[in-house]
């Protein structure tokens, strides 16, 4: 069924993308087993454990500075003053040091503030020479000092399960003193995608043939440590080999992602082989532009998605619903990503029916540097090379019709 089609007058007998999305993650229950790995294998995957920290951190109180520590109860009343150089303190020493009233510390970024000096100063604000440091600012208890614990104390929340673990919680995870962690286990996705039609990139083309570009589409947004990837390939459309595949996948993976044959043409398969498999359909058809063949069920504990055969239509419902889905069967506490203000830089003619999702190329800014968009080719569903060359895609409500030039319109920037 085309994208473009006069079907459209019948959307209101479809779901709308927000109740696709929400039957959606209805039926994405999160795979609850888990795993301990080192922190150095836990890097991209998703945190099973809520993590408190095991110290206070900084651990001790330590120089913000290269510079001196000083006892400022040993200062006089200036404005000149003069102190001896007792001694040297630099990151990874004890801390422990007896030095003399009335004289300094050499000391340096990260090192232990020893407990009776109670500031620091910066090497630029002293006179240095043979007999000691000469300043002339009084420096204030506290000063250039950071305190144990001020960043977090000891048992202090850090990070929630269900987040993935990137340089900025790996980072806080290894101050706090993790050497190893709980992580949801990697989720098993297998992805196939359907159509006799279809050869592999570098291959000849015959009569009526097209390259797969789904395969190589899904394997990019695909490829994440936190997953597991079967790929399957190319399936001609055969009913008695997608049927065996589609059982295969279902009784292996956690969720299995297929492009095509999910419409209502004769050579669309998956709908009927996933019920004859035992396979509860829960969607069949939304009312978004592109994209409005999409189906999603389960059998057993998989969870299958079957995007539409035209690329832009599968990355598109792929991103709005599909990605969705999957992050919440992976475990993870996903954030959907939120829309930015734009313009359009043309007008738009347009029918209202379905919610469109329209690739766009940003032409510029306004003085406010709001994003002003170009609109790409009225049919896109099928090319590619134009998502290629899209920046975004602009979202455009059900019930819009023709919008002017300069109307405001949310904008999800790739």
């Amino acid at each position: 069924m085309a994208d473009g089609c006069a079907c459209d007058r019948h959307a209101h007998m479809y779901l709308t993308v927000s109740e696709a999305l929400t039957r959606g993650l209805s039926v994405a229950d999160p795979i609850g087993e888990t795993e301990t790995v080192p922190l150095i294998d836990a890097i991209g995957r998703v945190l099973a454990e809520d993590c408190t920290s095991k110290v206070d951190m900084p651990a001790f109180d330590n120089s913000a500075m290269d510079g001196y520590a000083v006892r400022t109860a040993d200062l006089g009343k200036g404005p000149l003053f003069d102190l001896s150089v007792g001694g040297r303190i630099a990151a990874g020493d004890s801390g422990a040091y007896d030095a003399p009233a009335g004289s300094a510390l050499r000391i340096f970024t990260g090192a232990p503030v020893p407990a009776d000096f109670d500031a620091v100063l910066m090497q630029e604000d002293c006179e240095v020479s043979n007999d000691g440091i000469r300043f002339t600012r009084r420096p204030k208890p506290g000063q250039h000092i950071r305190r144990a614990g001020e960043d977090l104390k000891a048992g202090a929340p850090i990070l929630r399960r269900g987040c993935e673990i990137t340089a900025r919680e790996v980072a806080a995870l290894a101050s706090a003193g993790y050497g190893e962690v709980t992580v949801y286990r990697k989720l098993k996705v297998t992805i196939f995608s359907t159509g006799s039609e279809l050869r592999q990139p570098g291959e000849e083309l015959g009569p009526g043939q097209i390259y797969n570009s789904n395969r190589f589409m899904l394997r990019a947004l695909l490829d994440k440590p936190w997953i597991d990837l079967t790929d399957k390939g190319p399936v001609e459309d055969d009913p008695a080999r997608l049927e065996q595949v589609l059982r295969d996948a279902c009784d292996s993976a956690d969720l299995i992602v297929t492009t095509g044959g999910v419409s209502v043409g004769d050579e669309d398969h998956m709908p009927r082989l996933f019920a004859k498999i035992g396979g509860k359909t829960d969607v069949m058809k939304v009312a978004m532009k592109p994209g409005k063949p999409i189906m999603f069920g389960r059998r057993g504990d998989a969870l299958y998605v079957g995007l539409p055969g035209n690329p832009v239509s599968a990355f598109v419902t792929w991103q709005i619903i599909g990605s969705h889905m999957m992050a919440r069967r992976a475990g993870l506490h996903h954030a959907p990503q939120i829309p930015e203000p734009a313009i359009l830089a043309e007008p738009l003619d347009r029918r209202a029916g379905r919610q469109e999702y329209r690739p766009v190329m940003i032409e510029g800014t306004t003085p406010d540097g709001t994003p002003r968009l170009r609109l790409m080719a009225e049919s896109y569903s099928g090319r590619v090379a134009l998502l290629a060359q899209a920046d975004g895609l602009a979202i455009i409500s059900a019930d819009t019709g023709d919008l002017p030039k300069g109307h405001a319109l949310p904008f999800l920037r790739f």
